[in-house]
């Protein structure tokens, strides 16, 4: 089996890098981890996946990073599992309101890939595997600083976290039909932009526990 692990920035995956390189734990395993730093944003992600599946097609794609939670149900440093995304602040901002392309008629609710206005993760073995909660999550090329836009984001989308590049995962491995999962540790939540209330450190340790016990588990 091939596996492709991505993520934005190395910092995210770092330990998890190490410790493929050191361990002797995956030698068994009939499994064969590359690694993949795609840039931030939906455009970033979207051109490293496909250069890279014009190299080679892996059985699975896993993106692993950090994540913006809408939901004080979500402690930081909680991991996640993204069962389906939208592509949140693609549209117009109008006098009566925010509409993205669906509400503008500009997409389909059910045009492919997309199903209910949504990015849905079909690969439900894969999703049980890694016994995590499973959430809605929310993709935007510019990160929520206001509680008033959080608020219309979780309440018209039903997100429970915000990514800068998942719907570009979903996306393209959707149109592949490449199985993929993507998973998410809480490090902040939206709205606020006070950096001294993250949780960096505890997010990327333990983002990195649940991606080795994962992909030790394939």
């Amino acid at each position: 089996m091939n596996c492709l692990v991505i993520s934005s920035t190395i910092f995210e995956i770092k330990p998890f890098v190490d410790y493929c390189r050191s361990s002797k734990k995956l030698d068994h395993l009939d499994l064969q981890v590359d690694f993949l730093i795609g840039g931030v944003g939906q455009v970033n992600t979207t051109y490293a996946l496909m250069k890279y599946l014009q190299l080679k097609r892996p059985d699975l794609i896993v993106m692993a990073g950090i994540a913006g939670s809408f939901t004080p149900k979500l402690q930081l440093g909680d991991v996640v599992v993204v069962k389906d995304e939208a592509m949140a602040d693609l549209g117009v901002q109008e006098k009566d309101g925010y509409k993205d392309v669906f509400d503008l008629n500009l997409l389909a609710a059910n045009q492919p890939p997309f199903s209910k206005k949504k990015l849905v993760n079909p690969s439900s073995e894969y999703l049980k595997r890694t016994k995590l909660k499973k959430v809605s999550a929310i993709t935007v090329n510019q990160v929520t600083s206001t509680k008033k836009t959080a608020e219309l984001y979780s309440s018209k989308y039903k997100a429970a976290i915000e990514s800068m590049e998942g719907a570009a995962l979903h996306f393209v491995c959707l149109k592949e039909q490449i199985p993929f999962l993507q998973i998410r540790s809480i490090s902040n939540y939206v709205g606020e932009r006070n950096k001294k209330k993250w949780e960096l450190k505890e997010a990327v340790e333990q983002l990195n526990i649940e991606l080795t016990r994962f992909v030790e588990s394939l």
